[in-house]
């Protein structure tokens, strides 16, 4: 048998789940504590289930209660989801976007689509490649934004985080137990150069180049398979893999600023709101401790 769940009473229980109380949930939803009380009732006896326990000072959710709280917050949030997305006027227009190599395999990839689905009439074309490239791109008007590194913190633009690079090795393989240790390095690249290298120099450690690339996937294999270590942004760290810090021996590669360029050269709804959309798919980053 499928019970119906209310949204109303749903939106009621995770403002009591929340908060610990009714008094906290009514002020939260804009209701009254006895509106709020006849919601959790309802839903309880919907359910033939009691969600919270009644303290001497609040409540606390039992274990039924537990169970139905992510669900509850699925829903809610598809909900506003929705909501959101249909009161936004659909987009149309060209715009031209430039992202780092390295976001590839991450959330940029998701959240572009979603975009792209948001607003069927924009027509999007995504630009993948290193920063000099992009920036270069952006100068001939070849793209309209470009998420692009800034490593010496020179860089114009609006900052949406801060992503560091660092070494990783595998788990399951060790490599940085080595000597010298086997490390991937993208060829033809003076950040190599002046940062990844340079840190295994400067902390003395023995290395040799086991795998050279010009692609962010191709290392990310490299280092998932064992095949080396691998210099790569924090939050790009592939499953099974693992960030070496000073306990192993290994110092940080770069402080870098993820920064958003503009092309001065025009504007138009629907790069203003792929802008946004790249704020919200960078935001993690801009509240990651530091």
């Amino acid at each position: 048998m499928t019970i119906p769940l209310d949204s109303d009473l749903m939106r009621a229980f995770l403002a009591v789940a929340d908060t610990g109380s009714v008094t906290g949930a009514a002020d939260r939803i804009g209701r009254t504590q006895s509106a709020v009380s006849m919601q959790i009732r309802r839903l309880e006896n919907s359910l033939g289930q009691s969600l919270f326990l009644r303290l001497p000072r609040g409540v606390a959710l039992t274990a039924r209660g537990q169970q139905l709280l992510p669900y509850a917050r699925r829903v809610v949030g598809l909900l506003d989801e929705a909501a959101v997305a249909l009161r936004v006027k659909p987009l149309t227009g060209p715009v031209r976007v430039g992202i780092p190599d390295e976001y590839s395999g991450s959330v940029l990839p998701r959240a572009l689509a979603a975009f792209a689905e948001r607003h069927p009439g924009a027509q999007v074309f995504i630009r993948c490649d290193h920063s000099a490239p992009q920036l270069q791109a952006l100068a001939r008007d070849e793209i309209d934004l470009a998420v692009v590194y800034d490593w010496h913190y020179v860089e114009e633009g609006e900052l949406l985080g801060i992503d560091p690079t660092v070494w990783a090795t595998s788990v399951a393989h060790g490599q940085h137990l080595r000597s010298p240790v086997p490390v991937a390095i993208y060829f033809r690249s003076d950040w190599c150069r002046d940062f990844a290298q340079r840190s295994l120099d400067q902390q003395g450690l023995r290395w040799r180049v086991a795998f050279e690339c010009d692609d962010a996937g191709a290392m990310r294999g490299a280092l998932q398979g064992g095949l080396a270590i691998a210099p790569i942004s924090r939050s790009t760290i592939p499953e099974g893999c693992r960030e070496l810090t000073a306990a192993d021996g290994f110092p940080g590669v770069d402080s870098a600023r993820v920064v958003l360029r503009r092309n001065p050269n025009g504007s138009s709804p629907a790069i203003d709101g792929m802008a946004d959309m790249l704020r919200a798919a960078f935001r993690p980053l801009a509240q990651a401790p530091r």
